[in-house]
């Protein structure tokens, strides 16, 4: 049975709330669990200390026993010291999609062709005028 640690919501319609809970990973994220690790409550000011309440014995209990933190409660347990995350780093994170790309190539193109056409158009009266006073 592979064990997670994450965060069960609660509270009431944009006014969340969550519960740090162990569960099986299978189960509902709002289902059943095996035990409370916690609270976690967004809606305080960061600064607060009751926004995270952790029970770090039964925590280390559990992930002695084999239960992986989802990444959330990583960084929660990162910032109480108790597990190291690594830092991540995705250079493509800012670079658009490629159907981005393509819209982007293809507006590109559309704009240098309607810039061609008005010069080409500039062009030919300019020309019969030449050719009209020779």
């Amino acid at each position: 049975m592979a064990l997670k640690i994450r965060l069960a919501r609660g509270g009431a319609k944009k006014r969340p709330y969550y519960r740090i809970v162990v569960a099986d990973e299978r189960a509902p994220r709002d289902g059943r669990f095996i035990e409370r690790l916690g609270t976690y409550n967004p809606m305080l000011p960061k600064d607060d200390e009751n926004r995270i309440e952790l029970n770090l014995e039964r925590i280390q209990h559990w992930i002695g026993n084999g239960a992986q933190p989802t990444d959330r409660v990583l960084r929660f347990l990162d910032a109480a010291g108790v597990l190291k995350r690594a830092p991540r780093n995705n250079p493509q994170k800012a670079e658009p999609g490629q159907k981005a790309k393509e819209r982007l190539e293809e507006k590109r193109q559309k704009a240098e062709d309607a810039a061609a056409a008005a010069a080409e158009a500039q062009a030919e009266p300019a020309a019969s005028e030449e050719a009209a006073a020779e």
